[in-house]
């Protein structure tokens, strides 16, 4: 089996877009074996089970689907009683500036499909597709993530107010990785 550079990138891109942990390529003499870092994936949010592999050989079969996973889901505090991000809701003590939202269930998050570089506009020059504070719809542009040379539109899933914008512009995102908290309509 012959692979040259670009079918490998072709393939290592294909499965970095899937939750996939481990990949073994075998053909006559050449074999190549993919791993996703477990630490990483689980960082990340994706549950990883021991054995998961892909194989080329014999029929190309696929391991069986994994049964849903069932996550916990944190108690919020008694009304009335300050939870982790202050008493006002907004994520921050009242009266200052709301800090990071976390684990809030009325905002949605835009993930990352794919490991690449988060473009807050199409180029350097131009004004970023959303900010915060602003409505957006779905199917409308909200970033753009750069991964091998090629330039990603990642799509709003849900409309709403752009509430929280969670990476730096030019910074590198992971699969998975959260990159912004939506108020759905």
């Amino acid at each position: 089996m012959q692979l040259d550079l670009s079918q490998l990138s072709e393939l290592l891109g294909a499965f970095n877009g899937t939750d996939i942990s481990e990949l073994i390529l075998k053909s006559g003499d050449f074999e190549l074996t993919l791993r996703k870092d477990r630490m990483i994936a689980e960082r990340v949010g994706i549950p990883v089970e021991p054995g998961l592999i892909l194989t080329t050989e014999g029929t190309g079969a696929i391991a069986p689907p994994r049964p849903p996973i069932e996550q916990a889901t944190p108690t919020p505090p008694p009304s009335g009683t300050p939870g982790p991000t202050g008493g006002n809701g907004l994520g921050g003590p009242s009266g200052s500036s709301p800090a990071p939202v976390t684990n809030d269930r009325k905002f949605l998050e835009v993930i990352s499909p794919m490991v690449g570089t988060f473009y807050r506009s199409p180029s350097p020059d131009e004004a970023p597709f959303v900010a915060i504070g602003d409505r957006i719809k779905i199917g409308q542009t909200v970033c753009i993530i750069e991964a091998m040379k090629l330039m990603n539109e990642i799509e709003a899933e849900v409309s709403g107010q752009v509430v929280e914008i969670l990476v730096e512009n030019g910074t590198p995102v992971e699969y998975g990785q959260p990159l912004m908290r939506i108020s759905p309509e």
